[in-house]
């Protein structure tokens, strides 16, 4: 009798395991299909190349090319249409390299591109420190609030300069551009454009590491007098002030006639 109940438990808790086992597969198998489904479309024309390990591209070879979290593209002398979910477009020219980080984020490293996007699109363009994004109606209230823009449409172009800064070109609509800390930097309205230096995109740190041949070389000199270090010279004073000391030792001794003298 006892044989059988504990063989009917056993029998239990193997089935029960197993539906929990296989519950967990279900959703670590829908959580990986979330994660796998790309963020956007390509349809590409030209000398365009994706990264398929690190430093290692590959030509687009397909005319539709799925794009995912982190996956790099560049165009060298083609171009690539990039088509979103929400109906939005981003049409990038050739010299560019952009990807979609770990937010969704679009990111434009080098190079330029127009976008189109229905006002109730909630894609950021990332160049650097800054995003660009459609622009917000502030609500002075008990407990600000923000509301979409009345335009039913937000395009315009975005350039990375050779020395670094940024031009923000509205066609439609308007849009900001905000800092690191979120911090609104620019609104820009409709036909209007604004450029921003390069210290303002790349940041402080970036700017730093940028100067840091001159910044050691500033150290030296500051450090180094007459090609002398700072503790040589350290070294130098305090010999110097030992030989004074001896001397005046010296001096005091044969002042009075009846004292020996150091040195015979």
């Amino acid at each position: 009798m006892k044989k059988g109940m504990f063989y009917k438990g056993f029998i239990y808790f193997l089935c029960f395991s197993f539906l929990l086992l296989m519950n967990g597969f279900s959703r670590m198998g829908l959580e990986a299909r979330e994660t796998e489904r790309p963020l956007a479309e390509m349809i590409s024309r030209g000398d365009v190349k994706f990264e398929v390990r690190e430093n290692i591209w590959k030509n687009v070879e397909s005319s539709h090319f799925p794009l995912f979290k982190g996956t790099r593209v560049k165009t060298e002398k083609g171009q690539a249409i990039v088509r979103l979910p929400d109906n939005g477009k981003v049409e990038v020219h050739s010299g560019s390299l952009f990807s979609f980080d770990s937010e969704g984020k679009l990111t434009l490293t080098q190079g330029s591109l127009r976008f189109s996007l229905p006002v109730t699109s909630d894609l950021t363009l990332r160049i650097g420190n800054l995003s660009i994004t459609r622009a917000r109606i502030l609500q002075a209230s008990q407990g600000s609030s923000s509301f979409p823009s009345t335009d039913s449409l937000v395009s315009g172009t975005v350039s990375i300069h050779a020395n670094g800064s940024v031009t923000v070109k509205t066609l439609e609509g308007k849009v900001q551009v905000l800092g690191p800390d979120h911090s609104l930097l620019a609104a820009i309205p409709k036909n209007d454009s604004v450029t921003l230096p390069s210290i303002t995109v790349t940041g402080p740190q970036r700017v730093m590491v940028a100067q840091a041949g001159e910044t050691s070389t500033t150290t030296e000199t500051k450090g180094a007098f007459l090609g002398i270090s700072t503790w040589g010279w350290v070294g130098i004073i305090a010999g110097a002030a030992v030989i004074a000391g001896v001397a005046i030792a010296a001096g005091g001794g044969g002042d009075g006639g009846d004292g020996i003298p150091i040195c015979p």
